[in-house]
């Protein structure tokens, strides 16, 4: 029998409660709509993506579908900050035994260009297609017009959380250094869009081949944050 992605027993990502209108890891039905969604994100586009595309594929209905989210927006956030909120929970479980804080920014560096990596004892889910979404889909998260009041309804706080995270380390290493959200923020921008444009518009980026991106854009961002920081 397959094991759909967001079945997972041993992690359950919590999310903010206002993403969805009933919260599609209670249900197989709202997990075949989570572990399919990813599929058909990635092979189609967010702007190609629709309930009714999506309900065909799982033999169900778009009014099904929309009892648990409102939009495909709704569902594109939910789907980007469960992806975050899995990445902070990989920082934390690969970092917290690292006293030197140089030492665990350079592993978050490390997760934050290998997100795709997944760790098959704590997660099911199709880690590639997801990190391919977010590094394709993610800012459609937040640039619309009703930026202000999605974010004044939570809806970006786990990418808030992640980067907060980080810029307490960034902070542990240089206590005086004034832009440490500035600086995480934008290493979480940069990461997305410089592998976007490794693959995409190449002309943009430093990677001579797409097969080394992830490395590039590692030594990259390692420049960045400790030239800055020093």
């Amino acid at each position: 029998m397959e094991t759909h992605p967001f079945a997972n027993t041993h992690l359950r990502i919590e999310l903010n409660e206002r993403l969805y209108l009933r919260d599609p890891q209670q249900t197989d039905l709202g997990r075949r709509l989570m572990a399919e969604s990813i599929k058909l994100i990635d092979e189609i586009g967010f702007e190609q993506f629709t309930f009714k595309r999506l309900a065909i594929r799982i033999e169900s209905t778009e009014a099904s579908l929309y009892r648990y989210f409102e939009n495909k927006h709704r569902l594109l956030v939910y789907l980007v900050s469960w992806y975050w909120a899995w990445l902070s929970y990989q920082i934390r479980f690969h970092t917290h035994n690292v006293p030197n804080p140089a030492e665990r920014l350079r592993l978050m560096l490390r997760i934050l260009t290998r997100g795709h990596q997944c760790d098959a004892a704590t997660m099911q889910v199709d880690g590639a297609a997801l990190y391919r979404i977010v590094v394709n889909e993610a800012s459609k998260a937040y640039l619309t017009k009703d930026v202000d009041q999605d974010n004044q309804a939570g809806l970006f706080r786990e990418y808030k959380r992640l980067a907060a995270g980080i810029a307490a380390v960034v902070s542990e290493i240089n206590p005086t250094y004034p832009y440490p959200h500035m600086l995480v923020s934008t290493l979480l921008e940069a990461t997305r869009k410089q592998l976007f444009f490794a693959q995409h518009l190449p002309s943009l980026t430093n990677s001579a081949e797409q097969k080394t991106a992830e490395e590039t854009v590692y030594a990259f961002l390692e420049n960045l944050v400790f030239k800055a920081l020093t």
